[in-house]
């Protein structure tokens, strides 16, 4: 099947005070971004390491009452932070406070400062991407058991690029695959992708490919779209928040669509 192009922006929810997010949010929803994603850390991930930040969760819920169309969720949520029923649960609830626009992007966790200063063991990556294997599958199962039920299946996000277990969790449990690099190594991550969807009996297009982008269509849509990508994400940073860029991807995705 042919995905059409999506737009997404990432709000980096650091240095800018809350009304200047809210305004950002609504600033993003009316020039027509199909989703409006933040992260999940607790500190700033860039520029003054002790500036104001806030946390993704609480805020989510924000969004989810203060839009009415574009999708919401976390580019990504850390599985290390919330045990796996508790954020299965805080996805459902925030599902059916958006009236089912919850995307759940999910992660291994890699900022060792969130976990020294929040008191949780940073431990090493093969074991945090163990815990996120762990995770997955009592997320999807305590979906099933809660009442009310989520208002549709969740999306699921997962972001990254390890060839033997991050992609093979993709295959597995994932509606979205947010990759990163350049535009070959998308291609070649895409390529592991789908060989993994085969070995699991799944058809790699019920994947969706994003990446995140930092130049306007002209200059990097064309070899992105060739690796496969559809839902392109323009990270944006406060205290400003400007939407140039953002306007710019929403114009190519009405003329991409359109055509």
């Amino acid at each position: 099947m042919t995905r059409p192009i999506r737009i997404g922006v990432q709000i980096h929810p650091q240095h800018a005070d809350y009304r200047q997010i809210r305004n950002a949010v609504t600033s993003i929803e009316e020039a027509g971004a199909d989703v409006v994603f933040n992260w999940d850390h607790f500190f700033p991930l860039y520029g003054e390491a002790d500036g104001k930040h806030f946390e993704c969760w609480t805020m989510l819920a924000a969004w989810a009452e203060q839009t009415s169309r574009v999708e919401i969720g976390a580019l990504v949520t850390c599985n290390s932070y919330r045990n796996p029923e508790l954020l299965a649960d805080m996805a459902r609830t925030v599902d059916h406070i958006s009236d089912g626009r919850l995307i759940l992007g999910i992660g291994a966790g890699w900022f060792e400062r969130d976990y020294s200063e929040y008191g949780y063991d940073f431990g090493t990556a093969g074991g945090r991407l163990a815990a996120l294997g762990e995770a997955l599958p009592r997320i999807t199962d305590r979906w099933a058991k809660l009442n009310p039920a989520p208002t549709r299946d969740i999306p699921i996000l997962i972001g990254g690029g390890g060839e033997k277990k991050t992609l093979k969790l993709t295959a597995q449990y994932a509606q979205i695959w947010h990759g990163f690099g350049d535009p070959a190594t998308l291609a070649h991550k895409k390529e592991v992708l789908d060989g993994w969807c085969g070995e699991l009996g799944r058809e790699p297009e019920a994947i969706e490919r994003s990446a995140g982008v930092e130049a306007s269509p002209d200059q990097v849509a064309a070899d992105l779209q060739a690796a496969g990508v559809t839902l392109f994400t323009i990270g944006i940073n406060g205290p400003d928040y400007d939407l140039g860029l953002v306007k710019e991807w929403v114009a190519f995705r009405d003329q991409a669509n359109a055509g």
